[in-house]
C-alpha cells in the first residue's frame, strides 16, 4: 500500500518542513574547550608572593630592580629585587620558623658564642668566648667568657679549615681549650669538653648589677638584644623580658643609682617595642608627648591613613631613673652594635647627653617586619625587607654610617674579663669617666688579627623589627 498526499492540504508538510529548515539553518555548536590552566613552578610561585610583598611594604619602592627571571632560586630572586648598594639590610631566610624563633632568641646550639682572630702562629685560627647562655648545655660545662678554643672535634683549628670545624658546632661536637691563669701569667690548657646542642632560649637581659666606687653609685646592665618575649611574634604574649627589665630600674631607684651604663656590646637590635621600653627607663624630663621616635615608610603605605604621621612615644614608667642620672648615659659599643641599639642612642639624644664608649656602630637607621606566606606548606621562606627609616624628636636620623664613640676602646686589643670586673676594658673606661679615676692595672695588648664573631650570624643581628605602628594595606 502506498501513502498518497493530496496537493489539497498543504500544511500538512509545515511541521516536517520547519523542523528540517530550522536544523539546516542553525549555526553548528562549537565545542566547549576548558581553560588550560598555567601551573607554576615552586621557584615561580614564590618569586611572585615575594614580588608582591616587596611591592607592597619596600622602603625604596621607586628604586626596585627586576630580576632576570622569575625562575630564580628565591634567595637570588629576592637579592636581584634589591636597591642595592644603599640597601645593605634586607635579608630572606630559608626558614621562617626558625627566623621568628632566632628574633627572640631561641635556636637549636650549644649556647656560646666566640670572636675568631689569626695569630702569630703561622696559619693558626683561635676562638676566643665572647660568653655562654644561661640554660644552655655549655652553662653546665666549665666555659668562661675569655677561654681560648683551639681545637674542634680533635682537628686544630686554622685559616684554613676554620669555616668547616665553626660549621660542626650546630650539632654535638668536642671543643679543645685552654684559659689564662693570673697567678703564672700564662694560659693553661684545660681537659676537651663534649659539648651537647639543645633548644636554647636566650634571656637578653644578661647581667646587672650596682657599684659603689668613690662614692658614686653606678648602675650597670649587660642587654644582648631587644625582644620582649621568647615569642615576640605571638599576640598578646606576656613580656617577660621588659617586665624583668623594669624589675632591674626599679633595683637601680631603689639602690639611689647616680650614674648609668648600658653594655650595647653584642645587642645588633631587635623588636622597637622593648627598645621603647627600655628607653623610657632612662630618659629624663618626661611627658605624655615626649616622642621616642618617627617612622617613614615608602609612599604606598604613607598614603594609608595612620602611616603618614607616625610617632612613638615615650611609655610612663614608675621605675625610671632619668631624674637620677645628671643629664647623662654611657653605652658601651662594638661594630657589632646595630640597629635597636642606635636607634635608642638616636632617640636619647634630644633628652640628655649619650657617651659612647667603644667602636663605630654598624650604622643601621632602617628596619624591617616579618613575612612568611601563611597556609602554604610549598613556602617556608621568611623575608625582612627594609620598609621603614626611623627619626628621633628632632628629626635626625644621620647615622646611617654608624655613631662615632666619644671614647674610642676596641675590646678585641685585650683578653677578654668577665662582665662586671672594673678591670675589663670597656667598662673600665666608662668607670675611669664617670669618676676620674680609672682603675690601675697592667694590660696587655694582644697581637692578632679579627676575622670574625659567631654574633654578627645570628638572624637577630643587624635589624630593627618595626612591630608598633605600620597599618597594613
Amino acid at each position: 500500500m502506498k501513502l498518497r498526499y493530496s496537493n489539497h492540504h498543504p500544511l500538512l508538510f509545515l511541521p516536517l518542513f520547519s523542523v528540517l529548515l530550522l536544523g539546516a539553518c542553525k549555526e553548528p555548536e562549537t565545542p566547549l574547550v576548558e581553560e588550560e590552566t598555567v601551573e607554576l613552578s615552586r621557584n615561580a610561585s614564590i618569586n611572585n608572593w615575594i614580588k608582591k610583598e616587596m611591592d607592597l611594604y619596600y622602603l625604596w619602592l621607586e628604586e626596585m630592580k627586576t630580576p632576570s627571571s622569575i625562575e630564580l632560586e628565591p634567595v637570588d630572586y629576592f637579592e636581584a629585587l634589591l636597591n642595592k648598594p644603599t640597601d645593605r639590610f634586607s635579608a630572606i631566610f630559608d626558614n621562617a620558623t626558625e627566623l621568628t624563633d632566632g628574633l627572640g632568641g631561641t635556636s637549636t646550639e650549644a649556647g656560646y658564642e666566640f670572636y675568631l682572630f689569626s695569630t702569630q702562629n703561622p696559619g693558626q685560627v683561635i676562638a676566643e668566648v665572647n660568653y655562654v647562655k644561661r640554660g644552655s648545655p655549655a652553662a653546665t660545662k666549665d666555659l668562661l667568657r675569655g677561654d681560648i678554643i683551639t681545637g674542634i672535634n680533635g682537628k686544630n683549628i686554622t685559616i684554613t679549615n676554620y669555616r668547616t670545624l665553626i660549621s660542626e658546632i650546630g650539632n654535638a661536637h668536642t671543643i679543645s681549650y685552654s684559659r689564662y691563669n693570673a697567678a703564672l701569667d700564662n694560659f693553661e690548657r684545660k681537659p676537651d669538653i663534649q659539648m651537647e646542642v639543645a633548644r636554647v632560649s636566650e634571656n637578653p637581659n644578661y647581667m646587672d648589677t650596682v657599684f659603689t666606687i668613690d662614692n658614686q653609685k653606678i648602675g650597670y646592665i649587660v642587654y644582648h638584644f631587644f625582644a620582649p618575649s621568647p615569642t615576640p611574634q605571638t599576640p598578646n604574649t606576656v613580656p617577660l623580658y621588659d617586665n624583668e627589665m623594669d624589675e632591674i630600674f626599679q633595683n637601680f631607684k631603689t639602690e639611689g643609682v647616680n650614674h648609668l651604663i648600658v653594655d650595647f656590646r653584642y645587642n645588633g637590635g631587635g623588636y622597637v617595642s622593648s627598645a621603647v621600653n627600655l628607653a623610657s627607663l632612662i630618659a629624663p624630663n618626661l611627658s605624655s608627648k615626649s616622642i621616642f621616635s618617627k617612622t617613614r615608610y615608602n609612599s604606598n603605605l604613607m598614603a594609608i591613613a595612620g602611616n603618614d604621621d607616625v610617632e612613638s612615644l615615650f611609655l610612663n614608667k614608675p621605675e625610671n631613673i632619668g631624674a637620677q642620672l645628671g643629664g647623662k648615659v654611657y653605652v658601651l659599643t662594638t661594630n657589632s652594635t646595630a640597629s635597636a641599639s642606635e636607634l635608642i642612642i638616636n632617640s636619647l639624644r634630644p633628652f640628655m647627653d649619650v657617651i659612647i664608649i667603644g667602636e663605630k656602630t654598624t650604622g643601621k637607621n632602617v628596619g624591617s617586619i616579618v613575612i612568611e606566606e601563611e597556609n602554604n606548606p610549598e613556602n617556608t621562606y621568611g623575608i625582612l625587607p627594609i620598609i621603614m627609616q626611623s627619626y628621633n624628636s628632632r628629626d635626625e636620623s644621620d647615622y646611617g654610617n654608624g655613631f662615632l664613640p666619644n671614647i674610642e676602646v676596641n675590646e678585641r686589643t685585650e683578653r677578654l674579663r668577665q662582665f662586671g670586673d672594673v678591670n675589663e676594658i670597656l667598662l673600665r673606661h666608662a668607670i675611669g669617666h664617670i669618676t676620674g679615676t680609672p682603675p690601675a692595672g697592667r694590660y696587655e695588648i694582644l697581637d692578632r688579627t679579627d676575622i670574625g664573631n659567631s654574633i654578627d650570624h645570628k638572624d637577630r643581628a643587624g635589624v630593627m623589627i618595626d612591630n608598633l605602628h605600620l597599618k597594613h594595606p
